[in-house]
């Protein structure tokens, strides 16, 4: 089966996983801060410790990416204390690479210990709580619970386009990530309008080489590929992985969503060499990055037998 591509918001992190918590400093905050340099020093070692991390998940390097997370966690609990708004983006940041890495239900602990925060820092109509229910609605896409994460996807876009306007960026992603959840439930048409006005947005606001213009590419071509449109879906899917590869290397864990999706493309038209080619390259670059008990892992890996199985059933 084709994988779906990378749960994002447009702020051109290519890590994959989610989107981010806006931080939001008050002048209240501000004043905190000038009244106590400690807790100034905190928040900013958290933030530069943070950015390191999403710099290491961009890459594929997990392992660091968690490490750096769980010290900047450590060390903002510490310091400011674990009800501090500082906490929920940790949290919220941590979530998606656990998220991104298959471990779904330390994902959602995270997720909803940093929605607690900032429902009570913020209120609802807030961005913060706008993104933590987008990745809540990311999190039941990856487990393939469609119909669960739509009510979070649709709060979500309802709050941030509420408050950012229809035309913002982040709305854009928040449509796409419905149009996922849609697209897994069957509800396609309604999918193809999201996923286009997400393209418009993000080609309009940032030309065609961005992040999200890439995952959205996939994204449509595998709603042609669904609607049996195999030529249309082709094309989309080839123009995908060479902007993926020129934007993240070919050994990115994202690239080989795209290589397995244009296997199973192959397939299902009996170019089974060619399938076989592109199975081995997606499963060879998710074992690595991902390591061998990832779902992505375990969907590619199915996908690859049932190819070799059709093309000694057919020869």
């Amino acid at each position: 089966m084709p994988l779906g591509g990378a749960w994002v918001v447009g702020n051109g992190d290519p890590g994959g996983g989610g989107s981010r918590v806006h931080r939001q400093s008050t002048s209240a905050d501000r004043r905190r801060s000038l009244l106590h340099p400690r807790r100034a020093v905190a928040r900013f070692v958290t933030r530069v410790v943070d950015h390191l991390a999403r710099s290491a998940q961009a890459r594929g390097d997990y392992r660091r990416a968690e490490h750096l997370f769980q010290r900047a966690l450590k060390l903002v609990e510490c310091v400011l204390g674990p009800s501090d708004i500082e906490v929920a983006t940790v949290l919220n940041n941590l979530g998606v690479l656990y998220k991104e890495l298959g471990r779904f239900d330390e994902a959602e602990s995270v997720y909803q210990r940093a929605m607690a925060l900032v429902l009570a820092a913020r209120g609802e109509a807030s961005r913060e709580v706008a993104t933590l229910y987008h990745n809540l609605g990311g999190l039941e896409h990856a487990r393939r619970r469609y119909a669960k994460g739509e009510p979070h996807a649709r709060r979500g876009l309802e709050i941030r386009e509420r408050l950012l306007g229809p035309d913002h960026p982040d709305v854009a992603a928040d449509a796409a990530a419905l149009a996922a959840i849609l697209d897994g439930q069957g509800k396609r048409e309604e999918a193809e309008v999201l996923i286009r006005r997400a393209l418009a947005v993000f080609e309009s606001v940032f030309g065609s080489q961005y992040y999200e213009v890439v995952v959205n590419l996939n994204n449509l071509a595998a709603l042609h590929h669904a609607r049996g449109d195999v030529h249309e879906a082709e094309q989309l899917y080839r123009r995908t992985l060479v902007l993926k590869e020129n934007l993240l290397g070919a050994d990115h864990p994202d690239v080989a969503v795209t290589v397995n999706n244009l296997a199973v493309l192959y397939k299902n038209q009996g170019r089974y060499a060619e399938a076989e080619r592109l199975y081995r390259r997606a499963l060879t670059i998710f074992e690595r990055s991902l390591g061998a008990n990832h779902p992505k892992v375990f969907v590619c890996r199915e996908n690859y037998v049932e190819s070799v199985r059709a093309q000694h059933e057919g020869g």
